[in-house]
C-alpha cells in the first residue's frame, strides 16, 4: 500500500509539472512570453514552502518515531561523559541543520522574482563572511576540546586496581582467557595454535599454567576492567554498546580498552523490566559471511559473586592434561599443581614415554 501511494504521488508531481509546462506553451501562443517570469515562478516559490514544512514534519516524525533505536542507557562511568558529548554535538548540528533550510527555502519564496523588484548585487562582504567563519571555528573548536578531553580519559591507562583479561576474535567468534590465581596473562605463540590450544597459550610462561577459556565474559560491577584484544585471522571490532566501548581487533597488533561497568546485569533487568536482558559485545568490522551472529555475552556480577565464579573455573591445563608435554622440566612441579592427582600421575607418564621415544 504504501509504495503504490508512493508511485502516486510522484505521478501527480509528473502530471503538474506537465500542466506547468502547458500553460508556459499557452503563454507563448498568446503572446505573453515577453514577460521575464510568469505563473510557474510563483508555482515554484510556493514549492520551496511546501518542500520545506512536509521536510521538516517528515524530519521531526522520524526523530521521535526512532528514539526506541538511540543508544541504550549508559552501564559504565564514562559512558555519560560520552553521551553528553555525543548529544552536545547532535543539538548543534540540528539547529545548525534547522536554520540553514529555512533560510534556504525561505529565500526562494520571499525573493522570487518581480518586475517591480531590482535586486542588489554586491561582490562580497567581508564582516558576513568574517562572522560565518568565526562562529562555525569558535563552535568546532569547543566540540573537538571537549571530545578530545573525553577520549583521553577513556584512553588513559587502566588503575592499577584493575582485572585483565584477553579476547581474540576469529571467523566468526570470540575466543576468551582469564589469568588465574596469580593475576597474570600468560604468554601466547602463534606457533602453538592448535585444534584445542587454539589461542596458543605458550607453556613455556610460569603465567600461563593457570590461566582459563570460559564460554562467557564475567567481569564484577564497580571494578576497573581491561579488555586485552587481538585478531587470529582478519580485521575485526569489540563493541560493547552499553559500555561506550569500541576497538578494532587487528592482526598482528594488540589493542585494548578499559572501563569500570556500574550495573550488574540484575540491575539492567530490573532497570528495563526485561528479565532475559543480557549484556553483549558484537563484531562492528564485516569480516566475512558469519559477521552477523559474532557476539559474545556478557554478564556483570557482584564482586562477591564474580570470586565465586572464579573458584568455579579450571585451568585449561587442567582440563587438557595433555599439554603437560610442552611444559619446560623446570616447571614441571609447578604445571602439575593445576592437575588432579590421577591426572598428574597419567601426565607424568606420558612425559617420560615420549623422552624415552626421543
Amino acid at each position: 500500500m504504501t509504495t503504490i501511494l508512493f508511485i502516486g504521488a510522484i505521478l501527480l508531481l509528473v502530471i503538474f509539472g506537465m500542466l506547468l509546462k502547458v500553460q508556459s506553451m499557452v503563454d507563448v501562443v498568446r503572446g505573453s512570453f515577453s514577460k521575464r517570469a510568469g505563473f510557474s515562478n510563483q508555482v515554484n516559490a510556493v514549492l520551496f514552502l511546501i518542500f520545506l514544512i512536509v521536510g521538516l514534519g517528515l524530519f521531526y516524525w522520524i526523530t521521535v518515531d526512532s528514539r526506541q533505536y538511540y543508544l541504550p542507557e549508559a552501564a559504565s562511568e564514562h559512558g555519560p561523559k560520552i553521551d553528553n558529548q555525543f548529544w552536545t554535538t547532535m543539538i548543534i548540528i540540528t539547529i545548525v541543520f534547522v536554520g540553514t533550510h529555512l533560510l534556504l527555502f525561505t529565500f526562494p519564496y520571499l525573493y522570487q522574482f518581480k518586475e517591480s523588484r531590482k535586486a542588489t548585487f554586491f561582490p562580497d562582504n567581508h564582516k558576513l563572511e568574517f562572522v560565518w567563519t568565526i562562529i562555525p571555528a569558535i563552535v568546532l573548536t569547543i566540540l573537538v576540546l571537549g571530545g578530545f578531553k573525553v577520549w583521553s580519559e577513556v584512553t588513559s591507562p587502566a588503575p592499577a586496581n584493575h582485572i585483565s583479561f584477553e579476547i581474540v576474535g576469529k571467523q566468526f567468534n570470540w575466543m576468551l582467557r582469564y589469568p588465574g590465581k596469580d593475576g597474570i596473562l600468560g604468554k601466547h605463540n602463534f606457533r602453538k595454535i592448535d585444534a584445542t590450544n587454539t589461542l596458543g597459550i605458550d607453556f613455556t610462561d610460569k603465567n600461563a599454567l593457570d590461566d582459563f577459556m570460559p564460554g562467557e565474559i564475567h567481569i564484577p560491577v564497580g571494578i576497573p576492567v581491561k579488555f586485552n584484544i587481538r585478531s587470529r585471522d582478519v580485521l575485526h571490532s569489540v563493541f560493547a554498546i552499553h559500555f561506550r566501548q569500541k576497538m578494532d581487533a587487528v592482526p598482528g597488533m594488540p589493542t585494548s580498552f578499559w572501563f569500570t561497568p556500574t550495573k550488574t546485569t540484575a540491575d539492567m533487568r530490573a532497570e528495563t523490566g526485561n528479565p532475559n536482558f543480557t549484556y553483549e559485545i558484537a563484531c562492528t568490522e564485516v569480516c566475512g559471511a558469519g559477521h552477523f551472529g559474532m557476539k559474545s555475552k556478557i554478564v556483570v556480577d557482584e564482586p562477591e559473586d564474580y570470586a565465586k565464579w572464579l573458584e568455579t573455573q579450571q585451568s585449561f591445563l587442567s582440563q587438557n592434561p595433555d599439554y603437560i608435554k610442552d611444559v619446560p622440566e623446570n616447571l614441571r612441579s609447578l604445571a602439575e599443581q593445576q592437575l588432579p592427582k590421577q591426572a598428574a600421575t597419567d601426565s607424568a607418564t606420558v612425559v617420560k614415554a615420549a623422552a624415552s621415544i626421543q
